[in-house]
């Protein structure tokens, strides 16, 4: 089974509006990993940059504007799929895991293939893909009412994993904690 653990972050909450400066994550292959990436990319030049979906992150317009652009991140994400995937084969995908991936991430990372050109996002991935947040509701389910939110640090706390507050909303350490999560709750 192939997984792509993966976490963004984005100028804003719009994926029609914003862009991505942060996608980090892990390959797993059979429960072993086969890579992990961080990579800072320069935003869309079309994109807004809200400065409170910025502050969350703990970067500045000024940090984001110069990272590598868009192109050159995204031609080296396409390099690291095709070491594991076949892209022309339609039965080797990956699964997309990520912690509220599917009515967030997934979207982001669609329209950086299409911002970049490329639409051929599916030959990468399956259409159904795992989000953490959906496995860990089951699992948490008698608990669910006496937690205060079902954020990522919520929900790993609540599982005991040890949380490093000023660490969140980096991408390369919220990923690190949905892949603890799933570990517990798969």
């Amino acid at each position: 089974m192939k997984l792509f653990f993966y976490d963004l972050e984005t100028t804003g909450i719009n994926p029609g509006r914003h862009g991505i400066h942060q996608i980090s994550g892990q390959i797993v292959i059979d429960g072993q990993v086969m890579e992990s990436f961080n990579f800072h990319v320069r935003p869309n030049p079309k994109a807004q940059i809200d400065p409170q979906a910025l502050a969350v992150a703990g970067v500045t317009a000024e940090q984001i504007l110069n990272y590598p652009p868009m192109e050159e991140i995204f031609g080296k994400l396409i390099a690291m799929l095709g070491r594991y995937v076949d892209q022309y084969n339609k039965n080797d995908k990956y699964f997309l895991v990520g912690y509220n991936n599917t009515s967030f991430d997934n979207n982001f990372l669609r329209g950086f293939f299409l911002q970049n050109n490329d639409k051929f996002f599916g030959s990468w991935f399956w259409s159904n893909s795992i989000d953490v947040m959906v496995l860990a509701t089951q699992y948490l389910l008698n608990e669910r009412a006496g937690m205060e939110n079902f954020k990522l640090s919520t929900v790993a706390k609540k599982l005991g994993i040890t949380v490093t507050e000023d660490e969140l909303h980096s991408a390369d350490y919220d990923i690190a904690l949905t892949r603890a999560i799933y570990d517990k709750v798969k």
